[in-house]
């Protein structure tokens, strides 16, 4: 529903979830998505965000001057073994549900909103499970494949489920599946306006060689000690067949330029460190000819959309195997490379040195990833949230 005819004076939306950046800033693009819609039509937008005071998604909102209230929550701990499910600290959080649930129903009943947008996180269960009670459309999003464990707990509640892969449609429960809606993820979108002459503009990247491709490695604003330490091992044969952007996190940052200065290596002015990449990340992920990084939603969402040619190393202990499930769905379809295990400095060089030998391998590479990359998510989940209040 995109016809601005049947866009109210206010809109009132409430918006839960958080915990990580995965469920955090895509609420946070479809906010602003929104907000910019309704401001073409001359209507506004009343929106208060549910979560919990330690939370990312808290910080986040008073960043941007997102009204904000708390529940109580409780999180589950998970293990394959289920005894251990049992746990003295997932009985007591599992007790504070019942009042956070209140909470939010109290909040749900007194702020009316016309959809109450949920997008993962134990914090969205009591919202969201407040929004039936009190017969409110409630719209889900899930970033991965899979869906998370909150999204599953309220599935049989939504409106609709907002779901960010075709293959998602049929893992779903039977009965939610004529409720699905395949939006794509929402990404931020500054990430589709970068320039590869920025990023050498802004970094200083003299030394680099435009004739070679170009590898950006990430491990995440926190950086990776397993990518750091395989990509540090393979460094002399990768930096002689292309430049390298390496993100390597704060914590890693003196440890990584010791070792990079011992290695005296001819060709070190196509390499770049830096403990964080900020504003330029737009313009590094324009330049980069191929991305070594974890394989959250995010990262695929963006990647995906750009259609970058990837190789994934996917976090062990994300959320129900989430990664090495995102990671090798792409590989299937040929639109990315998947390091699972015990990567090392050979197994990179396996994955990156075809791609690197081969450009039309990468353009094909790159082609299949686009064809699963969503840009207009935020757009289409916004069609959706209308489309839920108005029956």
């Amino acid at each position: 529903m995109s016809d601005a005819a049947f866009l109210p004076r206010t809109f009132r939306l409430i918006v839960t979830g958080g915990g990580t950046g995965g469920h955090t800033y895509p609420a946070l693009t479809v906010i602003r998505t929104l907000q910019a819609r309704m401001a073409a039509e001359s209507s506004t937008l009343d929106v208060l965000w549910i979560g919990t005071a330690e939370g990312l998604e808290a910080r986040v909102a008073a960043t941007e001057g997102i009204p904000f209230a708390t529940v109580a929550t409780g999180k589950i701990r998970r293990s394959s073994n289920p005894l251990k499910m049992a746990s003295p600290a997932n009985i007591k959080d599992m007790a504070r549900v019942p009042l956070g649930v209140a909470q939010a129903r109290k909040i749900v009943t007194d702020f009316r909103p016309d959809v109450v947008l949920a997008t993962g996180g134990y914090v969205a269960v009591p919202a969201g499970l407040a929004a039936r009670m009190c017969r409110r459309p409630l719209v889900l999003h899930e970033q991965t494949v899979r869906l998370g464990l909150a999204n599953r707990k309220l599935a049989s509640s939504a409106t609709r489920i907002a779901v960010s892969s075709e293959s998602t449609v049929s893992l779903l429960p039977e009965a939610v599946r004529g409720a699905a809606v395949v939006t794509g993820n929402p990404i931020r979108p500054e990430v589709l306006a970068g320039h590869p002459d920025k990023a050498v503009e802004a970094l200083g990247l003299r030394g680099f060689d435009r004739r070679l491709p170009t590898v950006y490695v990430t491990g995440g604003a926190q950086g990776s000690q397993q990518i750091n330490g395989f990509v540090r091992d393979a460094l002399p044969w990768l930096l002689g067949r292309a430049n390298v952007i390496h993100q390597c996190g704060p914590d890693n940052l003196e440890e990584l330029r010791r070792h990079v200065a011992a290695l005296s290596v001819p060709s070190a002015g196509r390499y770049y460190l830096a403990g964080f990449i900020g504003p330029e990340l737009p313009d590094v992920l324009a330049l980069a000819d191929i991305v070594v990084s974890r394989s959250g939603a995010g990262t695929l969402a963006e990647l995906t959309a750009l259609g970058k040619p990837a190789v994934f190393v996917p976090l062990a202990s994300s959320a129900g195997d989430e990664q090495a499930h995102n990671a090798r769905h792409l590989e299937e379809a040929g639109a990315a490379v998947a390091l699972l295990g015990d990567v090392t400095a050979e197994g990179l060089r396996e994955a990156v040195g075809p791609l690197l030998a081969d450009p039309a391998r990468r353009v094909a590479m790159a082609e299949r990833a686009r064809a699963y990359g969503r840009p207009d998510a935020a757009d289409r989940l916004v069609d959706v949230i209308l489309s839920a209040a108005s029956g």
